[in-house]
């Protein structure tokens, strides 16, 4: 998006942005039902986030997948968010998706900033059923550093056979085991969640809504 495009609809909409990156695993073992539901999943947080007014003008979401990774969809509020419609293909370069994801969130700050556009912690979800194909300890190093700080929230989630003890090094947030093909009832527990960031104020802690619904962890 153009800073020019960017500053008119900053102007438009001043409301203070809860940005979100959707990572998305599209690697071939994704295929068949696993990507049919997350298909399906990401159509349901679509319509779960036109049900809160707020929401539709406070959360942008990014749409990054990998593998080959794939900026889908660069950052937009929720009401002009297109859902694509996800194919399996190639290996699993999670190191390489995770540096993408974190770098346009450092991109997407300095524009609220020239902007004079407040905005909630960011919030960074990955989604798999694998393992890193690439390398992934540096990425996994930004990801505890911004954690420490405050700068991204970074939530892993396993698929089937992920391999959980890699996302537990990536991020210090406990990985969630996703039970089943349950992507319809995570997406709308995300949805809620950003809802509920959303009507908060900027740097206020926002109690996390416990995931048991859809997560074995």
């Amino acid at each position: 998006m153009s800073d020019a495009l960017d500053s008119v609809k900053f102007a438009e909409n001043p409301e203070p942005r809860c940005p979100c990156v959707l990572l998305l695993d599209t690697s071939t073992s994704m295929a068949g039902a696993p990507i049919d539901e997350l298909n399906q999943g990401l159509i349901a947080f679509q319509e779960s986030l036109k049900q809160d007014d707020l929401a539709m003008l406070r959360v942008e979401v990014c749409l990054i997948n990998f593998g080959p990774v794939n900026v889908l969809q660069d950052f937009v509020s929720a009401g002009e968010l297109v859902v694509p419609t996800l194919t399996p293909n190639d290996a699993t370069p999670m190191g390489e998706a995770i540096t993408t994801a974190l770098d346009k969130i450092e991109q997407r700050k300095l524009s609220y900033k020239a902007n004079g556009i407040s905005y909630y912690r960011p919030w960074v979800f990955l989604i798999t059923d694998g393992a890193p194909t690439d390398e992934w300890q540096a990425a996994a190093q930004r990801v505890k550093d911004a954690e420490a700080r405050k700068k991204v929230a970074f939530f892993a989630v396993g698929v089937e056979n992920a391999d959980l003890s890699i996302l537990a090094q990536i991020t210090p947030r406990t990985p969630l085991k996703l039970k089943g093909l349950a992507f319809r009832e995570m997406f709308v527990w995300l949805s809620s969640s950003l809802s509920g960031v959303s009507r908060s104020t900027p740097g206020e802690d926002v109690p996390i809504q416990s995931p048991a619904g859809w997560s074995n962890v």
